[in-house]
Order: structure tokens, then sequence, then C-alpha cells
């Protein structure tokens, strides 16, 4: 398992190497977002290449990931088609004279070895021997995936149909899923690395990459998710406000009650 691993993070810095050598050519560092949901999916690829046999378990698992990463990848660049770099790249450029090259570092390889820590569970489903049949942990990790896969796809979706309406301009989407959660889609992304695990930590002695979606849940919540996206927010949107002292940050919950001043 050891060298699956090895060549999993080898290949991760490989392909994000060349996703930077694009941006560079383009000046444009936002493909590495579109490109992360692809390199856990090319991380999968390797472990299961060397897998002692791709079971219907594997099988599985690895279909599921590849439904998530093509669906995320896809929307994500249909969404920034056109769009110019992302401000969060175009701050970092701003106050790093050679951001050109050190964004390789701080980036692209960054988020190569990110990616490696949370398809962890992965490498244990493709190398770890596996319980005698499907379990409870099985059937709770399938339940997680559906429902995270379900409650990201959506709430992409229902954002898109909110700012394609012209009448929205300015105002804040606090409808469907959104009026439950201020972030349907992390919320969805976190629950179905969870049910990821489950499946892998089904395995003996396979619980340990209970690293990875601690890892993500903790990105999302505390770095590049809701802490990061919320301070822009509430800076752009007077009415975000509002929307967030009657919403839930993360876990679905009906709206509170705001009382009128």
């Amino acid at each position: 398992m050891t060298g699956s691993a090895i060549a999993g993070l080898g290949t991760l810095l490989a392909l994000m190497t060349a996703v930077w050598a694009a941006s560079a050519a383009r000046r444009d560092v936002s493909i590495v977002d579109v490109c992360w949901s692809l390199a856990v999916l090319a991380a999968a690829g390797v472990y299961a290449s060397g897998a002692d046999d791709l079971t219907l378990r594997r099988s599985v698992v690895l279909v599921a990931v590849f439904l998530w990463a093509i669906r995320l990848a896809g929307y994500l660049a249909w969404r920034g088609w056109g769009a110019a770099e992302d401000k969060r790249y175009r701050a970092m450029r701003a106050r790093r004279p050679r951001f050109r090259w050190t964004s390789l570092f701080v980036v692209f390889w960054l988020q190569a070895v990110l990616a490696w820590i949370v398809a962890l569970p992965l490498l244990a489903v493709m190398h770890v021997e596996e319980p005698g049949g499907p379990g409870l942990l099985d059937a709770l990790g399938a339940l997680l995936f559906l429902v995270g896969f379900g409650f990201e796809a959506a709430g992409d979706w229902q954002m898109a149909r909110f700012k394609a309406d012209p009448a929205n301009r300015g105002r804040v989407c606090d409808r469907g899923l959104w009026r439950l959660t201020r972030h349907p889609n992390y919320f969805g992304e976190a629950v179905l690395w969870w049910g990821l695990w489950c499946v892998a930590g089904a395995a003996p002695g396979a619980q340990w990459t209970v690293v990875g979606p601690l890892l993500l849940t903790w990105l999302l919540l505390r770095v590049s998710g809701v802490r990061l996206l919320e301070s822009d927010l509430l800076r752009e949107k007077p009415a975000y406000r509002d929307y967030v002292a009657r919403t839930s940050a993360f876990l679905p919950m009906p709206p509170r009650r705001v009382r009128e001043r």
C-alpha cells in the first residue's frame, strides 16, 4: 500500500505541475479549482490500478468518485467560462511579485498534497483486505454519499438558476436548500467524503484514513470555504447579514426567527 500511496502523490504533483504550466500561460490560477476533483479522481485511478482485484465494492466506489469528480469539475468549468481570474488569486498575485512562479508551490503543489490526504480513504478501499461482505458501515457510507452528492449537486443547480435571473442581481439566494443552510454545496461535499470514509473504515485497520474527511471538513469550515467566502459576502451584500442571522452556516436546519429591532 505504501508504494501505491507514493505513486498517487507523485501523480498528483505531476498533474498539478502540468496545470500550473497551463495557468502560467493563461495568467489564470483559477483553473486549479476545476482540476481539484479531477486530481482526486486521478489518485483513485492510480490506487485502483495497483489493487490485487477490482472487486464489485471497489468498482462501485470508483464509479461514485468518477461521478462526483466529473460533475464538480464540469460545473466549475461552466461557471467560470469566460470569467476573470478569481479574486482570491488576483489578491495573491498583487501581494507576490513573482506569483507566476511561486504559485507552483503555494497553490498547485499545496492542492496536490491536500487532495492526496483527502483521498486516503480511497487508498484503503483499494488496498486493505475487504470485510466478508457488505455491512452496516458500507450501507451508512452509501447513504451518506448519496445524501452528500444530492446536496452538492442540487445546491449548485439552485444557485445557478438564481443567478441566471437578472431580477436577482445583488440579492441573496435563500431558496431551496439555501434556505436551510448557507452552504449546501460545502455540506454535501463534506458528507459524501464521510460516506466514502465509512466504506473504507469497514475494512480492518483502515480507520486511520479518517484524516481525509477531517481535513476536508476543516478546510471547508475554517480555511477556503465558509470563513473565506462569507468575509467577502458580508462586505459586498448588506442583506447577507440578515441571511446569516436566520440561516444555519453549515448543518441544514429550519430558518431561525429574527427579532425585529
